[in-house]
Parts: C-alpha cells; sequence; structure tokens
C-alpha cells in the first residue's frame, strides 16, 4: 500500500519558508535603498557636470543601467510579497498551473517559484 502524494506543506514547513521569504525580502529592500542611493548620487552628479560643462553623457549608461536594476529589484520584493501571501493562506508551494506539490529543493532556492520546473521549461521553449 503506498502513501498518498503529499499535496501542501505542513504548518512548520510553511513556517520555514516564511522565514526564508522575509530574510530574502529584507535583503532584496536593502539592495533597493542602496541601488536608489546610487542612482541618487548619478542624477546629482550629471546635474552637477552639466551644470558646469563638464556632462560627458557615460554617466546616462549608468543611469539607464541602475533603473533596470531597480526595476528588477521592484519585481523581486513583489513576488516575495505576493509568496509571504501564499504562505499565510497555506497555498505556497503549490504549483499555480498543475495544482502539484513544487519540490522543497526548488523552493529553496527559488522562493518566489509558482510552478514546477516542467511548466517554468515549456513556457520557455
Amino acid at each position: 500500500m503506498s502513501t498518498p502524494e503529499k499535496t501542501r506543506y505542513t504548518a512548520e514547513e510553511l513556517a520555514e519558508f516564511k522565514q526564508l521569504i522575509l530574510k530574502k525580502l529584507e535583503e532584496a529592500e536593502r539592495e533597493y535603498h542602496r541601488l536608489k542611493e546610487s542612482l541618487n548620487e548619478l542624477v546629482s552628479a550629471a546635474e552637477d557636470q552639466y551644470r558646469t560643462g563638464e556632462y560627458l553623457g557615460s554617466e546616462y549608461s549608468e543611469k539607464v543601467q541602475l533603473e533596470r536594476l531597480l526595476q528588477h529589484n521592484l519585481k523581486y520584493i513583489d513576488a516575495l510579497k505576493r509568496a509571504l501571501i501564499r504562505v499565510e493562506n497555506g497555498t505556497y508551494g503549490i504549483c499555480k498551473v498543475t495544482g502539484k506539490l513544487i519540490p522543497k529543493e526548488r523552493l529553496l532556492a527559488v522562493p518566489v517559484a509558482e510552478t514546477i520546473v516542467e511548466v517554468k521549461e515549456k513556457r520557455s521553449s
């Protein structure tokens, strides 16, 4: 007689995931503030250079790159917050496409994962 396939994580496992997600969220928010500060400093320096006629334009590409990093970081923060909501309502770790349980190893590596690897691979091919 085989044991039924697990369909949800236990409260203890969800608590572990929550701690991991909160840690990742704290790190991501710290990184967001660091990037935002760098961007503000760059813009301020560029404005000073522009006023003095020393503006070279190289700051523009750095500004674009920082803005992209900020956008990516904000998306990650949002995904982490959505993951926390799924932890709270008990649906964390359940593939939103198949309904199967996402392996713990995947969630530890990618805490914002919402699908099993097979679904992700099909979407990217």
